[in-house]
């Protein structure tokens, strides 16, 4: 069984509905609007809730930062590669998924979870080596956005991305020393955003895989970002393009007036 605490984590894995709970543990000093919604989603969803001292749920959860509220349940479910195409071809418009190699922190792996289910990825590529593992520490820092997610693990990074490519998914890296910058790429198609490692970034043979690589320029004294922040800047970028070419897509006329204004106002 796996554990998961804090109001984000347990609140959005209730709301998701993929795990299957064992029971879950609420402090008995804490009494608020936020933890009663909690244990009102437990009774209509049948799951047992306890109430335990907070020392108990900290010594469970191995943390203060539990928030109150601690939840027993099966470990999530890791999909196959396979798993990511057959999900992408029942959704409308192009793919994007996030392809992680070796991030090995788990606040980074959570932060790019939650980045990643806002910025509507379709899919996150973990690898089984080298990489944080999809612990109680990484679910709580994406605040519950993990469960959300179809996530898969692979044992080789390099073959995964091939196999990529093979479908028909561009396959970007972000690097420091990429010839292009981030916002002069089309991120409107079919592709996989590779990030790589802490201070390290992407290995070798990852590089050369890419079809291309991107940087963020930057304009002060340090050469690159946080790879979760990073992730952030470039996931939103291409979220904003695909929204971007999907509201011109569905209002042609509108596209063609606004051309026809601008047109109007350069004459």
């Amino acid at each position: 069984m796996d554990v998961l605490y804090g109001l984000h984590a347990v609140e959005e894995a209730l709301r998701a509905g993929r795990r299957r709970f064992d029971h879950v543990l609420v402090a008995r000093e804490r009494r608020d609007d936020r933890l009663e919604r909690i244990v009102q989603a437990c009774r209509q969803g049948g799951v047992r809730v306890r109430t335990e001292p907070r020392d108990q749920l900290t010594q469970i959860a191995q943390t203060t930062a539990h928030q109150g509220v601690v939840a027993i349940v099966r470990p999530q479910e890791l999909l196959a590669l396979e798993d990511l195409f057959t999900a992408g071809d029942s959704r409308p418009g192009a793919r994007l998924v996030l392809a992680l190699d070796g991030v090995e922190d788990p606040q980074n792996l959570g932060a790019l979870l939650r980045v990643a289910d806002g910025a509507g990825v379709d899919g996150v590529l973990l690898t089984e080596r080298r990489s944080a593992p999809l612990s109680p520490v990484a679910v709580k820092a994406s605040a519950g956005a993990a469960e959300h997610l179809r996530i898969a693990r692979v044992v080789n990074l390099v073959r995964a991305l091939e196999e990529m490519k093979q479908r028909n998914l561009w396959v970007i890296g972000l690097d420091e020393r990429g010839s292009s910058d981030y916002d002069r790429f089309d991120f409107t198609g079919d592709c996989v955003l590779v990030l790589g490692r802490e201070g390290a970034g992407l290995h070798d043979l990852v590089r050369r895989t890419c079809d291309h690589l991107l940087r963020i320029p930057m304009a002060g004294g340090v050469s690159s970002l946080n790879v979760a922040t990073a992730g952030a800047v470039v996931l939103f970028e291409a979220a904003r393009q695909r929204r971007a070419a999907a509201q011109s897509a569905s209002h042609p006329v509108q596209k063609a007036a606004a051309r026809t204004t601008r047109k109007g106002l350069g004459s």
